[in-house]
């Protein structure tokens, strides 16, 4: 489906030139060509450790492992410039298929379905919209105990799902906040979410001498070296020492529960790199923060537990710890296990949050949930260290504006760049090589 939207994409750019062409009389200058999502999310250059584990935790061959991410990178970008389109009607977005090669966009809007279908993505005709499903959650979110740990809105079903681990537990929630029965699908769980606190992306440290966690996603601020982690692994102040034992620093700020947050300022000892560590202690790269997709390929690095992949199941959900709730996070298929908290989540080279916690574990299987990176990164002021190089100037017109490298934009914000205004569809942190005209698939130009 997604090849087909690249196909009718590039059908429609070139139907535009001829009628350019066509007014003036005279033969146009062929238009610059603007990278792919793929090619702007360098799908391409994921490792073969990361391959390796999707192949082996996704039942995925070589080809399949390599077209999914390419396709979901493709996914995410169309699913963002639709929901732009649809605005208050937007309904939700997945992918399906053993290589992600599926799109699905729901609307409460009839009118909305071809042009979804326009894209080559499917079209889902529904009767709740995103936002009326999340403002629902809101208000369960304010009142859920342990009793009803988790609940996040399913796009796929159309529904508000609040998982139970007693008989009756959803239904007094839905009393007590007079939510509408008919939004909700109840299920029964076993599991009990809790943070893994027993404690280069995934590497393990030790908190005040004692418990363990995993590094997140190394940044700067500043001058500072440091690194992305979970809230509940320490307090501002709580100092560290590194998977060697070696002083390493201190947590510099930290929030838990609500949100499950922080990062680590390093002495000058440690240095920030563009890696979080893969199978058999390999590295990594990582190349941006592009949030993916449901059900989007994801995989995790951690202390205990190492490399294991999964999917994306729900963003924005609410989970309910004996500690408290935290919102927000992501809900995934990926295993984990204590000592993992804080650890790398990415997707292909995009990097995707930090792990907070779950149910289950890497033998039997489990649920773990990551709080997405991003919201740290701009709470905290930080920059995620990348690999690559700037690979100079791209199509467009010339810089200038309030665009800004290292700012980290949400779906929706707008900046001025060379004389023209731009949307951001994707979330993700600015860098060079990324200004708005050069990336269609994070920037739509209004």
């Amino acid at each position: 489906m997604l090849k087909r939207h690249a196909r009718a994409a590039c059908t429609a750019l070139a139907a535009a030139g001829l009628l350019l062409a066509g007014t003036g009389g005279a033969t146009a200058d062929p238009a610059p060509a603007v990278p792919s999502a793929a090619a702007t999310l360098r799908t391409a250059d994921a490792a073969p450790e990361l391959l390796a584990a999707m192949q082996r935790d996704l039942g995925l061959t070589p080809t399949q492992a390599k077209a999914r991410l390419a396709h979901e990178a493709e996914a995410g970008a169309t699913a963002a410039r639709l929901r732009d389109r649809l605005g208050a009607a937007f309904a939700g977005a997945w992918v399906d298929g053993a290589d992600s090669a599926v799109l699905t966009v729901a609307t409460t809007r009839a009118a909305d379905t071809a042009a979804i279908r326009a894209t080559g993505a499917r079209a889902k005709l529904v009767t709740r919209t995103l936002a009326d499903l999340e403002g629902a959650k809101a208000a369960l979110d304010r009142a859920a105990g342990p009793a009803t740990p988790v609940r996040y809105v399913d796009p796929r079903s159309n529904t508000l799902v609040v998982e139970e681990a007693e008989a009756g537990a959803a239904a007094r929630l839905l009393a007590a906040t007079g939510t509408d029965a008919a939004l909700v699908t109840v299920v029964r769980t076993a599991e009990a979410p809790r943070p893994l606190y027993d404690l280069r992306g995934g590497d393990a440290y030790y908190m005040n001498g004692s418990g363990r966690c995993s590094v997140g996603f190394p940044v700067t601020k500043g001058t500072v070296n440091g690194f992305a982690t979970a809230g509940h692994c320490g307090r501002a102040g709580t100092t560290t020492t590194g998977f060697n034992q070696v002083a390493q620093g201190s947590f510099q700020a930290s929030v838990f529960p609500g949100n499950d947050m922080a990062w680590v300022a390093a002495n000058a000892n440690w240095s920030s790199t563009p890696y979080v560590k893969g199978s058999g202690g390999a590295n990594v790269q990582v190349a941006g923060s592009v949030l993916q997709p449901v059900g989007a390929s994801v995989c995790r690095s951690g202390s205990t537990t190492g490399w294991h992949c999964g999917t994306i199941q729900q963003h924005n959900t609410s989970v309910t710890y004996p500690e408290g709730t935290i919102s927000g996070v992501t809900r995934t298929t990926v295993c984990a296990e204590p000592g993992d908290s804080g650890g790398s989540y990415i997707s292909g080279s995009q990097a995707q949050g930090v792990t907070s916690g779950g149910s289950g574990n890497c033998s039997s299987g489990g649920t773990t949930f990551f709080q997405p990176l991003n919201p740290i990164l701009s709470a905290y002021g930080l920059t995620l260290k990348v690999s690559g190089s700037d690979p100079g100037p791209g199509p467009g017109p010339e810089p200038g504006g309030t665009w800004k490298a290292g700012t980290v934009y949400a779906a929706g914000a707008t900046v001025t760049h060379g004389g023209s205004t731009y949307r951001c569809i994707q979330g993700h942190q600015a860098q060079t090589g990324w200004e708005p005209p050069n990336v269609p698939a994070l920037w739509q130009r209004v």
